[in-house]
Formats: structure tokens, C-alpha cells, sequence
């Protein structure tokens, strides 16, 4: 496994003369920087099929991977006709490569998703074809907007369980949630909290791990909160409190090599990218891209094409998400 200090810009050769200059890790999509040979990830199975509803958000999170905000519309809001467009190409797709699209799962993340004017329209679309819908949201004004409630409620109707709602709570107290999604965030978000819980709503809940915690102290952090506020989220199931590995491009990860499978006991299978795809919609674009996974929305190495058909190919692993995320992290955006 390739576990290199900062690399020499250039090294000399025994003779003095100076040698070529070393490459950089993450540079090429096949060989690493000390010329191994980069991991890569066949399809497995799409188990979610993620969508992104666009990057506009309510709020300006301090560390948004997607760098979401209330400007950012570098992903324009998708369709409920292009959703439909993708839930079609799964059926066409399943009878064509019927191991490679066991679809279960069609997942929604933005952005704040409930900034789409269509979202209610594009989760009916959805759960009308039979599958499971989850939806990532900070529960905050755009999901408390009445004409929201209202559609949300009448799915739970007619839908029930099959709906999950996962709600970004970065941590248990007020103070620290507060620091990376600015004063009074924590409030606005547990108010939304406490209606979908009121209203019966199937709830997971989303926090991070770099307060210096523990996972039990966090997860014990996370259950007095839901116990105190009426919330039946199990804080200590990681399917229902998901706690994500921090996401820093600047921090020094190793490259994953194909001899990694081996050293760290990991099967390719078990990486985000083996059993999901995520859909965009690039501003200017004339038709929603396909991605290898949801943390690499700007990277065109990990654009596979428009259609699902053309998304079957592996993944090579070259950004330091892959390493640091979902190998080295056991990261994975799915329950």
C-alpha cells in the first residue's frame, strides 16, 4: 500500500544529473505516484440510484463538500421528466444486465433538495415505480414551507416507510452543529426535526466526526438528544446515525493500489462506488450526466456518460475521496 511522505518535486540520479520529475499522487487515473498499479472498482450491483436536485441550499455550511449554497447553482434542479427519464432507463437496463441494476433505493441530495420547486413531484415518481426513497435534507425552512408539508404528508399517506427522510445534524449540541452551519441552525433544524417526528416520518439522522470524540461518546452524545427531543432515531444502529469521515482535499491520504485489497482485508464490493451512481445536471448542459459516485460532482475524470448504459465501467480510484473516504474511512452515503 502507498504510504508516501509529501513528494520531492525531483530527485537526482546517481551520475548527479537531475532525474525527471517525480509525479504527483491523484495525477494519473492508472498508476500511482510510486508506479503501482491504482485500485479500481467494477460495478458490483447499483443498489441507489442517487440524484442530485442542485447545489442551491438555504444555508452555507463551513465545509460542504459540494460547496452548496444560496448562489451555487453550478448544478441546475433536475427534472421530475429527467428523473423519469433515469427511472425508465433502470427498467431497460435491468432487462438488459439484470446482476448489474438490482435497484432498491432512489436517493436525493442537493444542495437543500427541498429547494426544487419539484421535489414532491420527483419522490412520487419514484416511490409510484415501487422503490424506497430517501431524501437528504437540513429540515430547515424550505422543508417548513406549507405547500412542503402538505406533500410530504400525502406521500407518508400513501407511502409510509418506504420514504426515509435523513437529516443533516452535524452534531448533538447546538454550539457545535451551529459552528458549521452557522448561529441558530441547530434550533431551525430541530424544528423540523420534531414536526416529521410528530407526523410519524421514518427518520436517520447524519453527523461528523471531527469534534474529537469517540464513536460511543458520540453516538451516546446523539442518543440523550433524540431521547430528550421525542426523535425515534437508534443513535447507536450506523444505518440510522450515520457519522461521515471528514473530507479535506488538502490533507495528505495514501493512493489506493490493487495490493490494498489484500493488505486492509477489503473487498471491492464493499465501496460506494461498486453498488451506486449519482445523476446531474451541469448548468448549461443540454441532458443530466451520469457520476461514478455523489462526493465528485465537479470532477469530469469521474463523468461516465448520460445514460445508465454507459455507467457500467469501473472506477479508478484516483482522488483522495476514494482513499481517504470510502476505503480508508468505511465511508459510504448509503445505509
Amino acid at each position: 500500500m502507498d504510504y508516501p511522505s509529501e513528494p520531492l518535486s525531483r530527485q537526482p540520479s546517481e551520475s548527479g544529473d537531475e532525474a525527471a520529475p517525480l509525479p504527483k499522487k491523484f495525477s494519473d487515473p492508472d498508476i500511482t505516484a510510486k508506479g503501482e498499479r491504482r485500485a479500481r472498482v467494477p460495478l458490483a450491483g447499483v443498489q441507489t440510484l442517487w440524484f442530485n436536485t442542485g447545489t442551491l441550499c438555504n444555508i452555507e455550511c463551513e465545509n460542504c463538500y459540494i460547496l452548496s449554497s444560496p448562489t451555487n447553482d453550478a448544478l441546475v434542479y433536475i427534472t421530475e421528466a429527467e428523473v423519469t427519464d433515469y427511472l425508465e432507463q433502470i427498467e431497460a437496463r435491468r432487462a438488459a444486465a439484470p446482476a448489474r441494476w438490482p435497484v432498491e433505493e432512489i436517493g436525493f441530495t442537493g444542495g437543500e433538495p427541498f429547494m426544487n420547486p419539484e421535489m414532491i413531484a420527483i419522490a412520487e415518481a419514484s416511490l409510484a415505480r415501487g422503490y424506497k426513497v430517501l431524501i437528504l435534507s437540513n429540515a430547515m425552512q424550505p422543508m417548513m414551507r406549507p405547500r412542503v408539508q402538505k406533500g410530504l404528508l400525502d406521500l407518508l399517506a400513501r407511502y409510509g416507510d418506504k420514504l426515509t427522510l435523513r437529516i443533516s445534524l452535524d452534531h448533538y449540541s447546538d454550539e457545535l452543529h451551529d459552528t458549521e452551519r452557522g448561529k441558530g441552525s441547530f434550533a431551525k433544524a430541530m424544528e423540523g426535526v420534531r414536526w416529521l417526528a410528530g407526523h410519524g416520518f421514518r427518520l436517520d439522522a447524519a453527523g461528523r466526526t471531527c469534534w474529537g470524540e469517540t464513536d460511543a461518546e458520540s453516538r451516546e452524545g446523539y442518543r440523550a438528544m433524540f431521547a430528550r427531543e421525542g426523535v425515534p432515531i437508534d443513535a447507536f444502529d450506523p444505518a440510522r446515525c450515520i457519522l461521515f469521515p471528514e473530507m479535506d482535499e488538502k490533507a495528505e491520504v495514501p493512493e489506493i493500489t490493487t495490493a490494498c485489497w489484500g493488505i486492509l482485508g477489503l473487498d471491492p464490493k464493499d465501496v460506494m462506488c461498486a453498488t451506486s451512481r449519482m445523476i446531474v445536471k451541469r448548468r448549461g448542459a443540454d441532458k443530466p450526466a451520469v457520476l461514478a459516485c455523489t462526493l465528485l460532482a465537479y470532477d469530469k475524470e469521474f463523468e461516465l456518460g448520460a445514460t445508465l448504459k454507459e455507467a457500467e465501467r469501473p472506477i479508478k480510484l484516483n482522488h483522495q475521496h476514494c482513499a481517504k473516504f470510502c476505503v480508508l474511512g468505511g465511508g459510504s452515503c448509503t445505509a
